[in-house]
C-alpha cells in the first residue's frame, strides 16, 4: 500500500512555522492566511495590505473557521477540510464572509496540512476586485440587453401605428375571394374609389404573375383558419408589396382582412425604427391603436397635439371614447363594427381637449389581427370649418337613417324591448330636430309637436346629450 501523499514530502517539519509561513503568504502571493487546528479552529490570522481583508478577522482566532463564513458557503468549508484530511491539500474554492458594511467579502481560498498530525494552513485571495468586475459586466450585458429590447418593442410601437396610418385594408369575402369593404388607403394604391373596388376580384390590381400567389395565400388562410403572408407586385407598379391576409368571423360568414404595404427596404433595426418614427411622428393624421375594449395602446404625437395631452403616457390605458363626444351614440357602435365587418370608415364626431372647445372630426378604423393581440387602429382626422359645417348640415333624413343603421348594427347584442325603447329615442329627436327648423319658435313648435313649450324645452337640452332611454321617459303623445 502506498504511503499518504503528505509522507512523500513531510511538511511536518513546517509545523511550528505554520505562524511565519502565514506571513509569509500573505505578504508574496496571498491576502489573508489562516492556522487551523486538526478541529478546524482558527489558531492565528494574518493579513496583507495597507486595507486588512477584513476589520474583524483578529476575532476569529479561537473560533471554528466554518462559524465565519455565510450560510451558503459553509459547506465548501467543510468539503475543503475534508480534502485536507484525505489528501493533505485542498483545491481552491471560492466561501464568503460576512461583513459588518453589508456586502459579503468573497474569498477563493486553498489549504494545506503541515505533516500528519500537524496543523492547517489556509491561504486566501479577495476576490471583491473580480466581483465588481463581473458584476459590471452583468449590468452592461443587461443594459445592452434592455437597449436590444427598448428598440425592439419600440420599433413594433411605430411599425403597428405605420401600419394603420398607411396600409391598404380590404374586407374580402372568403368564398367568393370579392372586395366587400376597403379603406382610403386602398384606394389611393389601386387608383379608384373605394365604391369601384367593392364587388371585385382581390387579384385584379396585381400582375399577372403574383395573382395566382395572391389566390392561393388567401385560399390557404381560409381552409388554415391562420394568418398567412406572401410578396407580390402590384400591376403597373415597380416596388414589391407585403400581402397579409387574416380570417375572422364576420355574423355567420367567414372574412379575409387582406392588408397590402409597400415592402420595406432592407435596414438595420435602429434605422428602421427611426425611419418609421419620422413618418409617424410627422403625419398630419392621429393615429391610435386600442385593444379590442377600446383602451389605448399607441397613440403618435398628432393625437397627443388634438386632444392636448404631453405625453403618451398620459393616454395610455385609458379609454378612447374618454376624449370623443358621441351624443348620437355613433362611437359606441364603432368597435362591436369593426370587430364584427374588419372596418368602419368615415365616422363625423368630435374630440374632447383639454382647455379648448371640442373638435368636429373624421375617423375610420380597421380591425389589426395579424399579431397574437387582437387590435382596433383609429384615424382621426380634423375636420376644417367648412367640411363640419357640411357635416352638420346633412340631410335629417340621412342623419335619420344612420342613426337607425346604426342601431340595427346592435340587434343580438341588446333584448328586443330596449332596441325599440332606442329607436322611438331616435325618431323622437329627429322629430324635434325637423320641427325646429320648420317651425319660428318655441312655441310653434311645441304646438305643432303637440306638447307643452316646457316639455320641448326640456327635449330639446337632452338632444345635447347622449340618449336616455329610461322605460318612464314620455314620448311624443301630447303628454308634458
Amino acid at each position: 500500500m502506498s504511503a499518504p501523499a503528505e509522507d512523500t514530502v513531510d511538511l511536518g517539519a513546517l509545523s511550528a512555522w505554520a505562524p511565519q509561513l502565514a506571513e509569509a503568504f500573505v505578504s508574496l502571493a496571498s491576502d489573508i492566511a489562516l492556522v487551523l487546528d486538526s478541529n478546524g479552529v482558527v489558531l492565528n490570522v494574518a493579513q496583507g495590505g495597507a486595507a486588512p481583508l477584513s476589520p474583524t478577522a483578529h476575532e476569529w482566532v479561537g473560533r471554528a473557521w466554518v462559524d465565519t463564513v455565510t450560510g451558503e458557503t459553509r459547506s465548501k468549508v467543510d468539503r475543503l477540510l475534508k480534502d485536507v484530511v484525505s489528501t493533505g491539500f485542498g483545491r481552491r474554492r471560492e466561501i464568503n464572509h460576512p461583513s459588518p458594511a453589508g456586502a459579503d467579502i468573497p474569498v477563493a481560498y486553498t489549504a494545506m496540512r503541515l505533516g500528519a498530525q500537524g496543523p492547517v494552513l489556509v491561504v486566501g485571495r479577495d476576490l471583491r476586485a473580480v466581483a465588481a468586475i463581473q458584476q459590471r459586466f452583468v449590468d452592461a450585458q443587461r443594459e445592452m440587453e434592455l437597449g436590444y429590447w427598448r428598440t425592439r418593442q419600440s420599433e413594433a410601437r411605430y411599425r403597428l401605428l405605420f401600419q394603420v396610418a398607411t396600409d391598404a385594408v380590404m374586407v374580402v369575402d372568403a368564398e367568393s375571394l370579392l372586395i366587400l369593404e376597403a379603406n382610403d388607403a386602398a384606394a389611393q394604391l389601386f387608383d379608384m374609389a373605394i365604391t369601384q373596388l367593392q364587388g371585385r376580384p382581390v387579384t385584379f390590381g396585381f400582375e399577372n404573375r403574383s395573382r395566382g400567389a395572391v389566390e392561393e395565400l388567401l385560399v390557404t388562410s381560409r381552409r388554415l383558419g391562420q394568418p398567412a403572408e406572401i410578396r407580390a407586385r402590384l400591376n403597373g407598379k415597380v416596388a414589391a408589396t407585403h400581402v397579409a391576409a387574416t380570417p375572422f368571423r364576420a355574423d355567420d360568414a367567414i372574412r379575409l382582412l387582406v392588408r397590402v404595404r409597400p415592402l420595406d427596404p432592407p435596414e438595420s433595426p435602429a434605422n428602421r425604427s427611426s425611419t418609421l418614427a419620422r413618418l409617424v411622428d410627422g403625419a398630419d393624421d392621429s393615429v391610435v391603436v386600442t385593444d379590442s375594449s377600446g383602451r389605448i395602446l399607441a397613440a403618435n404625437p398628432a393625437f397627443l397635439n388634438l386632444v392636448q395631452v404631453d405625453a403618451e403616457v398620459e393616454v395610455k390605458g385609458r379609454l378612447l371614447q374618454d376624449w370623443v363626444v358621441d351624443t348620437d351614440g355613433a362611437f359606441e357602435v364603432l368597435i362591436p363594427q369593426v370587430q364584427r365587418l374588419g372596418i368602419a370608415r368615415r365616422s363625423v364626431s368630435r374630440v374632447r381637449r383639454s382647455n379648448a372647445s371640442p373638435v368636429a372630426v373624421e375617423m375610420s378604423a380597421a380591425l389589426l389581427a395579424e399579431g397574437d393581440q387582437e387590435c382596433i387602429g383609429f384615424t382621426i382626422r380634423p375636420l376644417t370649418h367648412a367640411a363640419a359645417s357640411a357635416a352638420a348640415a346633412l340631410d335629417p333624413l340621412e342623419l335619420l337613417g344612420a342613426a337607425v343603421e346604426r342601431m340595427t348594427a346592435r340587434l343580438g347584442e341588446l333584448a328586443l324591448p330596449e332596441v325599440l325603447r332606442e329607436v322611438a329615442a331616435i325618431v323622437e329627436r329627429h322629430a324635434i330636430q325637423m320641427a325646429a327648423l320648420q317651425s319660428p319658435g318655441d312655441d310653434a313648435t311645441a304646438k305643432a309637436l303637440g306638447i307643452t313649450s316646457a316639455s320641448l324645452s326640456r327635449r330639446q337640452r337632452r338632444l345635447a346629450s347622449p340618449i336616455r332611454t329610461a322605460e318612464n321617459e314620455p314620448g311624443l303623445h301630447g303628454r308634458p
